[in-house]
Formats: C-alpha cells, structure tokens, sequence
C-alpha cells in the first residue's frame, strides 16, 4: 500500500472514530428536540471557518483523488475540534452521475482573473423568445459514469466508512431553489425590470423552471432514488417527525426529508413582488417535504408573514443583514430562528472578544423566547488564526449559559 494511501486510511480512521463518540449520540438528540420546537438551549453550528487558508489544511498527496479526500478528512477532523453542536456521520457520500443537468442552454462566466474572484455571466435569455430555447428537465442517473465515481472510493475506504451513493436528483439546493437559475439564466438586472415591464412572460419563465423541479423530484422518488441522506435544511437534520439519516437507504419519499429553498437573488425585491414571483412557486415544491427549511444570506425581515404559507416549514434564517428583532417578533415560537451572526464581527476582522460578546450578548437576548440556533457560515477568512472558530465557540456556549442558565 503506498503511504499517501496509508495516511488517507489513517485520517478516515481517526474520522470513523469521531464519529463514534458518544458525545454525538448527544448532540443528535439535542438537535432531534430543537428542530422538533422542544429544545431549551440554542445549538450551535460551525458551518464555516475559512479551511483553505488554516495551517490544518495542508496536504501531503500528489495524486488528485488521494488528495481531495485526504483534504475532506483533515477539514472534518478540525472541524470535529472546535466543539460546537455538528454531528459528525460515520460515512462518505459520492454523488450520482446525471443524463441530464441544467436547462439546455450555455452559461458562461467572464471571471476577473483572481482565482475564486468575482465573474460576471453572460445571461442566455436575453429576449421573450430565448424562453423557446430551455429544455425541460428529467431525472435519469448515468449508472455507469455513477458506478465508476464510487467504486475507488469503496476500495480505499470501504472498510472503514459506509459509502453512501446520493441519487435524490440533479435539481435540489441551489440548482433546485429557482432563485439561483434564474439568476444564471436572466439576471438580477433584467428579471428585476421584467415583474414591471413583460410580468406575464416572466410567470411563464418561472412556472416552466418550476414544474421542471417539482417533475424531477417525482421521477426521482417514483426511481426509488431520494435516501435518507438526502435532507437539505442547512443544520442537523435530525427531527422527531423524519426517519434517522442514513447511508444509501433508497426508497425514502420526500415527505420524509427535510426540503430547503432560499431567494438570495431577490433580497431586494419588495416582500409582495417576491411572494408573486418566487415563493408562489417555491411552496409546491417545498410543501412536498416532511419539513421545509427557508433562507439564506437574504434579508427575510419583511417577508416572514409571506414565509408563514408554506404548510410544512419548520426553520427561517435570519441573516447577518436582517432585523434580529422584527424576526423573532415574527417567528415567536412558532418556527426555529436560525441566527447568523456577520462573521466579519466574529471572527474575519481580528478577533475582539468584547466585540464578539456585546453582538452576541445583544442578539441572543432578543431572540431568548425563540427556539434559536446560532450558525457562523460564509467565513472568508480567519486571517489564518485556526484558533478562532473554536474561540467563537467558546463565546456562544459562555453567552448561552448567560441567558439560559
């Protein structure tokens, strides 16, 4: 066995034991309670922490697929340390091969030159009839290009972790949320203009992504091919109402499965205008699910009267940009208040303990009669400090004995 094999083995081992402590036992429990309205404290989640500039992550291996997976057990086994509520499962996930992705035009993006740096896409709808031009989805998994992907991943780890195949569909997240695509295939700049100037063609644009999404979740689940891997509500997905997660348990049907939607694209746009426009089209999908999870870095602060149609949601996020206290007034007790803090204040702009305690401190008080959890994503960097995500964290369990002692 070579040694760039031998350490990634080593690496998954130190993983599978991870994930073996009954600390987690623990922690599913407690997110088990929270998700379900019936937990006491809030949880915490390091959702980020800017892994790629951490002394942590650096990597030995040459060969590209040894190192990426080297590079996933590292990042895993530091976030394992920093001491937040996460759970941690004791399998790897390879996702399926599709025949079909996308909506069958080219999207291309005009990069700035900095790798990771900000692009601008060249929007293939640019007139009423480019809508001709869309092909409708369909759910099919390329078995053979999918069988390929995961069988060198069961012979270099298959004896330590399970393997878990996800089949549930190329149309889910931010492929599948309608936002983002529209974004990719219209443009803020014109999708904006087109609710006042061609309403109609845009309903029709919508409605066609829409029923392409909703058509390929049901191809998926009539496949057979949604699993119980497969919840998507940015946190731990573990609820009284769902089945447990587990590796490649095929057959599962949506309504056991958290589902997951966000309007990044159209924060700006007035509460009305984005109920008519996206969440009309949103809720079917969405309401297919056991429970729904809803937002992102948006500013939902107005919307959450709208948010309050979708039959089956169950969390809200209330972004770095929201009014932490118009949303809790909103939210009450009625759904779980996912509470982000800007990780500029908490952890990317030095790191000022009093700083982070007085937002902390501010916030968690006005939200101290939600069911509240705090997330920290969408860290940029850490200024190469890997001490500060597991400080953060020390912070939020020091204010939360505070409030709820």
């Amino acid at each position: 066995m070579s040694p760039d094999r031998t350490l990634v083995r080593d690496l998954a081992q130190r993983y599978a034991e991870a994930c073996a402590d009954q600390s987690q036992a623990v922690r599913r429990t407690a997110w088990r309670q929270h998700n379900s309205l019936r937990g006491d404290r809030p949880l915490i989640y390091m959702r980020a922490f800017a892994w790629h500039e951490l002394p942590e992550c650096a990597c030995q291996c040459a060969d590209p697929f040894l190192r990426g997976w080297e590079d996933h057990f590292r990042r895993m086994l530091y976030w394992a340390s920093l001491g937040d509520d996460s759970v941690f499962e004791p399998w790897v996930t390879v996702g399926a091969r599709y025949e079909c992705a996308g909506w069958g035009v080219p999207i291309s993006r005009q990069h700035s030159g900095a790798a990771g740096g900000a692009f601008k896409v060249d929007y293939p709808l640019r007139d009423e009839a480019d809508l001709d031009r869309l092909r409708a989805p369909w759910h099919e998994v390329d078995e053979a290009a999918t069988a390929a992907a995961v069988a060198p991943v069961e012979d270099l780890l298959g004896d330590i972790l399970a393997v878990d195949v996800d089949r549930a569909g190329a149309y889910r997240m931010w492929t599948g949320d309608l936002s983002t695509d529209l974004f990719y295939l219209r443009g803020i700049e014109h999708f904006c203009l087109d609710m006042l100037d061609r309403p109609q063609w845009l309903h029709q644009l919508i409605g066609f992504m829409a029923d392409g999404v909703a058509r390929c979740h049901q191809q998926a689940e009539d496949a057979g091919d949604w699993g119980l891997s497969a919840h998507q509500n940015q946190a731990m997905p573990y609820a009284e109402e769902l089945p447990v997660p587990a590796p490649s348990r095929r057959g599962t049907r949506r309504s056991q499965l958290w589902g997951y939607m966000a309007s990044q694209e159209f924060t700006s746009v007035s509460p009305g205008m984005w109920s008519e426009f996206l969440l009309a089209y949103q809720k079917p999908i969405l309401e297919q699910f056991g429970l729904s999870a809803y937002g992102c870095c948006e500013d939902l602060s107005r919307k959450i009267p709208h948010l309050r149609q979708i039959a089956n949601l169950r969390r809200i996020a209330v972004s770095p940009f929201a009014n932490v206290a118009q949303c809790a007034e909103a939210i009450g007790r009625d759904y779980v208040l996912s509470y982000r803090p800007s990780p500029a204040d908490m952890v990317g702009f030095g790191f000022d303990e009093a700083r982070v305690l007085g937002v902390l401190r501010r916030d968690l008080n006005i939200c101290r009669e939600c069911h509240v959890d705090i997330t920290l994503k969408d860290v940029e960097t850490v200024q190469g400090d890997s001490r500060r995500p597991a400080e953060f964290v020390r912070l939020c369990r020091r204010v939360i004995g505070e409030i709820w002692p």
